[in-house]
């Protein structure tokens, strides 16, 4: 069981890896589509749940941020997504 549900609040990303319902190669795999596809829409988790990353960049990261995310930024803003992900809670399946 997840101990986020067991506090009545929704699990994050974060939680759920923990518990072995996301793993990280999948949260890997959804960074890496949104940093290649940014308009690609809801990842997918094998799991059912499903996260618009590009929705929360889009609430977290100034549009400055990610037009200027070329170069040695671009390590920055992949941290900067990975972060978001993590602490995102997912829709459930």
């Amino acid at each position: 069981m997840i101990s986020a549900t067991m506090h009545g609040r929704l699990p994050t990303v974060a939680d759920l890896r923990r518990a072995g319902r996301i793993s990280s190669h999948e949260i890997v795999a959804a960074i890496d589509l949104f940093m290649r596809d940014s308009t690609a829409g809801p990842y997918r988790f094998a799991s059912g749940y499903s996260l618009d990353i590009a929705a929360l960049v889009a609430s977290s990261i100034s549009p400055a941020e990610v037009a200027n995310r070329a170069g040695p930024q671009e390590k920055t803003f992949r941290t900067a997504v990975a972060a978001i992900v993590m602490a995102a809670h997912p829709t459930p399946p």
